[in-house]
């Protein structure tokens, strides 16, 4: 690699601004209305249990797996499997993984733009006053069934992102990671404050984080270790990406540890905000999806002191956790045009967003903004594919290859690097080789069992 192509991919500034910018990738939407729906349908505060402990025993184990990949070889998701085992068809892993970010990327900066364009409706009053039930619903549905609209607002995320991108690691990625995520972590805790000193919270948070063991089953547990893969995007080469820009002399344990912890406390966070809210308001299910954040928390904010101001807090919190998200996305596919085709790093950037943004034009006006695509649901079936089977896949077969293929002398030489003792080293070694693949299994067949009904 040569000066000029080093420059064009950058470094961390500081171990600081990587755990800020991989924990802005593992936060999202997953985590603000995901997560508490899955918690809300699968046993309340058991399921939480089940979701940190997935979240320390595999979770964790898979996200050093790639920091380790990318740091070692300094290179992006594909040309880091190709460096290790050259002219073997590892690399495969690479590509579904640019593939994968790519796609989510498409439809994930629409919901991202739904984020935008309700923010803007907050701020301008339409949620002022009395709202039922029945308006909230008319408003979101005229919103994202308007084709016009839902293009505007999902090319404002595009366009967003691509910017930052553009200017690089420090100068874009890590500069503006350094302020986001601050944002959304004040932005978070003041509104969980606010949920909890609404009258009837408490039973929401009895529900919470009470757990009733009773509950505790098959499903709960394959659904919690599911979404702890999702919610800390692992699977898709975004840690080997973001890896590639860490200094040989950072601590790799301590770092993936505190961008584990940081996703499981937003998530966390996110349901102390919703369920005494939840509670707090007698009639609302928690388990609505898409419709709890754009259906039924404007009903909310319409009941509470200061509703509107609280209101627009949410969906910029929404929207500040999607761009987190999109940026490292795109950076995925991004960083390997820079490192295996020698593309400049504004060129890369604008065309994978442009093509990221054509992609998703089926699943921005798959909610009703033209027929054609609403009976296709190109947005569910995106969802299904890349964020299920995919990440899934893609988080087994990073396992396979550090555990089996590569060998562990390696890894741990590496993880060695910026942490000598490296204590934990039987138990991720075991992990890595035995319990996580076994697990991924479990939920690949589980998925599979859903999809063919």
């Amino acid at each position: 690699m040569n000066g000029q192509e080093q420059n064009q991919r950058g470094h961390w500034g500081s171990k600081i601004a990587f755990i800020f910018a991989a924990t802005g990738s593992a936060i999202g939407l997953g985590n603000i209305w995901r997560f508490p729906m899955v918690v809300g349908k699968y046993g309340g505060a058991v399921f939480v249990f089940v979701y940190i402990l997935a979240v320390v025993l595999i979770g964790f184990t898979v996200m050093l797996a790639e920091m380790i990949i990318g740091r070692h070889t300094q290179r992006n998701a594909i040309g880091a499997f190709e460096h290790i085992k050259p002219r073997k068809p590892w690399k495969i892993i690479g590509f579904l993984g640019l593939l994968t970010s790519i796609c989510i990327l498409s439809y994930y900066s629409v919901i991202a733009g739904w984020a935008a364009g309700y923010f803007v409706k907050t701020a301008s009053g339409t949620f002022r006053g009395a709202i039922t039930s029945q308006m909230s619903d008319q408003i979101y549905t005229n919103f994202v069934s308007n084709p016009l609209l839902a293009l505007i607002c999902f090319f404002v995320v595009i366009g967003i992102t691509t910017l930052i991108i553009s200017k690089g690691v420090q100068s874009g990625i890590e500069r503006w990671t350094k302020i986001l995520m601050p944002v959304l972590f004040i932005l978070i805790i003041y509104l969980a404050i606010k949920a909890l000193t609404l009258p009837g919270a408490s039973e929401g948070l009895s529900f919470y984080l009470k757990p009733d063991f009773s509950k505790l089953n098959g499903t709960v547990v394959l659904f919690a270790f599911g979404q702890a893969f999702f919610s800390l995007s692992i699977g898709m080469g975004i840690m080997i990406t973001y890896g590639s820009y860490i200094h040989k002399s950072d601590n790799l344990v301590t770092s993936a540890g505190w961008v584990s912890f940081a996703d499981t406390l937003i998530a966390f966070l996110a349901g102390l905000i919703i369920f005494p809210t939840l509670f707090a308001i007698p009639g609302i299910a928690p388990t609505a999806g898409p419709g709890l954040v754009f259906k039924v928390f404007p009903l909310i904010f319409s009941k509470i002191p200061n509703g509107h101001f609280f209101g627009m807090l949410f969906f910029t919190l929404l929207l500040v956790a999607a761009i987190t998200s999109t940026i490292s996305l795109l950076e995925v596919s991004v960083a390997y045009f820079i490192d295996e085709r020698s593309w400049s790093r504004k060129k890369a950037a604008f065309l994978l967003g442009g093509f990221a943004f054509l992609l998703g034009i089926p699943s921005a006006l798959s909610s009703g903004g033209m027929k054609f695509f609403t009976d296709i649901d190109f947005m569910g079936k995106f969802d299904i594919i890349f964020a299920n089977i995919s990440l899934a896949v893609g988080a087994l077969l990073i396992c396979i290859f550090v555990g089996w293929i590569w060998g562990i002398k390696k890894p741990v030489e590496e993880v060695r690097s910026g942490n000598p003792r490296f204590r934990i080293r039987p138990l991720w070694v075991f992990s890595l080789k035995f319990l996580s693949p076994v697990v991924l299994i479990i939920i690949l067949i589980f998925i599979k069992k859903i999809i063919t009904g």
